[in-house]
């Protein structure tokens, strides 16, 4: 006899399975690739990236604060939306929420897309030149993303042990492949690099040691590398899965932020150490490049077969992750009525929010068409900085006002409880959040492109116009069912 259908989901999600969750959403490219093809993107950063790295926390930090304060509140799945819904207002809600959705699917799809070159890499480092070929035809790299895509669909309707049994142990690989970067920055310096360039490919390269600093230049560099810290939000969408959830989402969003931040640092730290800044600024220029390639001239092919293939997993082993995010978002405003009930049913067997999640994997998969077509994966990676600084700021707004707009759930908040504090945390989180989103969309709007639709502000735009319809057209239509609405979303929805 067939189980009837559950009604809600299930908390199976421990501390360590939580912030693997932050972990693994923020680990992949922002390592590997965007702290050195930023040279490109930001032509005249040159020695400034690691100062910018560490200024780019900054903004991150309070944000995570009010992350992990409100988190204790309102534990629910949809996390960001359910804040801002029930501590500011339900539209302002929505629409960030909606941008904040468009934006990771789209990077989903892009992570998947850039993933095919490493794995690229690895197979040519091991001698498989056929294959190493094979993948660098257009169609052969659009499949193996979309692949990897709905394999980690499946993975995630199977539910949540399904989804633990792959994701920690990739996280644990991937730290550990990961630390021989930071060991060979103990090891090696940009003498020996410029040793093994000489050795391996005939080419002296002169280092140019400082150039002057830009603060315009830096800025631009910061708002862009903050896309490195965005991640964390993903355990705060998985609010309705977490045991003892006013405890462990809080931590966990600390944990992932603090531990990510600092592995980011000592890693691009080591690969600078060893690379002079110059040469990575030429490299960029011209072509594509990662830590993993720039590292191939100076360690031994079995340490950068490792490299290789730990770039290759921490880039995988964000897919996972940032699907959970993105399906429990759109969970959360079926659960309200703002998207379709269908998006909100739970699988029979694996308590999983099924559809929400083939959603979600078709989304991520117009991300990988859009990254092949535009020839330029920064694009989705600026509209989702776009996205998240916006939808940051609201958290640090929704902080400053709750006590007035819902004192009910603002008096639930169960760590960093005295108030002085909170309003510190949220306005210096407003203050530091909107000049990086000035300086990036300034950056954006007036970098020079073939096209209107390269720039990720209009894009932006668009997509929060689109928002507004649909938040328009399915609220009028919940008013009309139930005339005590804004009372009804002052409460958190039921588990």
């Amino acid at each position: 006899m067939a189980q009837p259908n559950p009604e809600k989901l299930t908390r199976q999600m421990g501390l360590l399975a939580l912030t693997a969750t932050g972990v693994c959403s923020m680990l992949g490219a922002s390592i590997n690739v965007v702290p050195f093809m930023i040279q490109r993107n930001v032509p005249g950063i040159g020695p400034y990236v690691l100062p910018a790295f560490a200024f780019a926390a900054i903004p991150a930090l309070f944000a995570a604060l009010a992350y992990g304060i409100l988190a204790s509140a309102m534990p629910r799945a949809g996390g960001s939306y359910i804040y801002a819904s029930r501590g500011l207002n339900p539209y302002l809600g929505f629409v960030a929420s909606f941008s904040q959705w468009f934006g990771l699917s789209i990077v989903i799809g892009v992570i998947a897309y850039v993933t095919v070159p490493f794995i690229r890499d690895v197979t040519l480092s091991l001698g498989w030149e056929n294959i190493s070929k094979s993948l660098e035809v257009g169609w052969i790299r659009v499949s193996i993303a979309l692949s990897l895509i709905w394999t980690f669909v499946a993975v995630n309707i199977r539910g949540i042990k399904s989804y633990e049994r792959i994701l920690l142990p990739m996280m644990f690989l991937m730290f550990a492949l990961g630390g021989i970067v930071i060991a060979a920055g103990l090891m090696y310096d940009s003498s020996d690099f410029l040793i093994g360039l000489q050795e391996k490919t005939g080419r002296t390269f002169d280092p140019i040691t400082n150039i002057n600093f830009d603060w315009r230049i830096f800025l631009s560099a910061a708002a862009l590398l903050f896309s490195s810290f965005i991640g964390f939000d993903s355990i705060a969408q998985a609010g309705g899965e977490a045991k003892n959830p006013t405890k462990t989402l809080p931590k966990a969003i600390l944990l992932a932020i603090v531990g990510v931040g600092l592995f980011y640092f000592l890693f691009a730290s080591a690969v600078y150490h060893i690379v002079p800044w110059s040469f990575v600024a030429e490299e960029a220029m011209t072509k594509d490049i990662s830590a993993p390639g720039l590292l191939s001239y100076v360690l031994p092919s079995g340490l950068g077969i490792a490299i290789l293939a730990g770039a290759a997993i921490a880039l995988i082993n964000d897919l996972p992750a940032m699907l959970l995010s993105v399906s429990r978002l759109m969970f959360a405003w079926a659960k309200d009525g703002i998207f379709p009930k269908s998006i909100s049913r739970i699988h029979q067997k694996n308590n999983t929010p099924h559809i929400a999640l083939v959603v979600a994997g078709s989304m991520a998969s117009l991300g990988v068409l859009g990254s092949h077509y535009a020839g330029d994966f920064f694009l989705g990676i600026d509209i989702m900085v776009t996205s998240m600084m916006v939808n940051f700021l609201l958290m640090c707004i929704t902080l400053v006002a709750i006590t007035k707009v819902n004192p009910t759930l603002a008096a639930s908040i169960s760590v960093l409880k005295n108030r002085t504090l909170q309003l510190w945390i949220g306005w210096l989180g407003i203050l530091t959040l909107s000049a990086f989103l000035g300086i990036h969309t300034y950056k954006d709007l007036t970098s020079q492109t073939t096209a209107w639709y390269f720039h990720s502000t209009p894009i932006w735009l668009i997509v929060m116009a689109l928002a507004s319809i649909i938040f328009g057209f399915n609220w009028r239509r919940l008013k009309k069912k139930n005339a005590h609405l804004k009372e009804l979303f002052l409460k958190l929805p039921e588990e």
